[in-house]
């Protein structure tokens, strides 16, 4: 696992000190993950000395430990870090670069994958209907899961959950068309017929891609980076994700694997400052697709098409 971490100014020492805490209390960290920090050239990192004390008997502790580091950030600090954008798409692109691997699993850090993923999802892009396409990303469908709920640990548990209204596709209270085009009903009714199947498989193409459509999906570590000038809220994963559709990429559902996010999203007023970055982003979008078009010479959502205004 390759994971980016976004530390300005003593977030850095924060970040330094916890992960030394994790890697102390939990070993296999240090084995198999590799934690890269980034920070804005006006907020250079500071990296002063934190101590946590009795460090080996808070292993069972690690949210308190969190918010005891966190105390470290001054009231001035807080007042330009809160209205920072976070560049999420320079942590995606740092991310996957040190990853050094052929496939990469794009997910954000809030995205829990079921028990053996890795193993199977390995096998699979090992066989030949992974290793024959060349421009192939390959979804992974993600549920939400009411926080009252053990997490499910396979195609069986996630179903009934679905069936008690316990769980549902990741952002369909919210944001519809974010994962709608991966058609979790078709999905569903294929795991259903199909309960006892072994083994990663492809359950089904995309065939209603939508501009908005952001999938966690696999795929090779060659497809298009996430475009940086996208920072904060809005336009940020789905324009990557646009950009692959318009070089070719096709878009394969993999069946019975799956990830989950813990907690049902609901639709709440967004601040002022959410709302200011998205109409930013959807400013810089303009130029984007104008690129897009300019570098690949097609456009298939007719993104490019200019509205008619009526003359009165």
């Amino acid at each position: 696992m390759s994971v980016a971490v976004f530390t300005p100014d003593v977030e850095y020492a924060i970040a330094r000190a916890y992960l030394s805490y994790l890697v102390t209390c939990f070993p296999f960290l240090g084995e198999k993950v590799s934690f890269h920090f980034t920070y804005p050239r006006d907020h250079l990192p500071k990296d002063v000395p934190l101590v946590i004390n009795h460090l080996e008997d808070r292993c069972d502790q690690p949210l308190g430990v969190l918010k005891e580091l966190l105390k470290h950030r001054d009231s001035k600090m807080l007042s330009w870090r809160e209205r920072m954008p976070y560049p999420q798409n320079v942590l995606r692109n740092v991310a996957r670069k040190t990853c050094g691997t052929e496939w990469v699993f794009l997910v954000d850090v809030d995205i829990v994958p079921i028990p053996g993923l890795s193993h199977t999802l390995s096998s699979f892009l090992t066989s030949t209907p992974a290793l024959k396409c060349k421009k192939c990303a390959f979804v992974v469908p993600t549920y939400e899961v009411d926080e009252r709920s053990p997490l499910p640990y396979n195609r069986s548990s996630l179903l009934r959950l679905a069936s008690k209204g316990r769980a549902r596709p990741f952002h369909q209270k919210v944001f519809v068309h974010n994962q709608h085009a991966t058609n979790f009903s078709r999905w569903e009714a294929r795991e259903q017929l199909h309960p006892k199947e072994g083994g990663v498989t492809i359950s089904h193409q995309v065939t209603n891609f939508e501009f908005f459509y952001e999938p966690f999906y696999v795929a090779r570590d060659d497809t298009p980076t996430h475009d940086e000038r996208f920072l904060g809220y809005g336009f940020t994963r789905n324009t990557q994700v646009y950009e692959m559709f318009v070089s070719g990429y096709t878009f394969h559902v993999l069946s019975p694997i799956f990830t989950l996010h813990w907690g049902m999203q609901v639709k709440r007023s967004r601040p002022a400052w959410r709302e200011k970055q998205n109409n930013a982003n959807r400013r810089l979008f303009e130029g984007f697709k104008r690129e897009v078009f300019a570098r690949y010479g097609k456009d298939p959502l007719n993104m490019m098409a200019t509205k008619k205004t009526k003359k009165s």
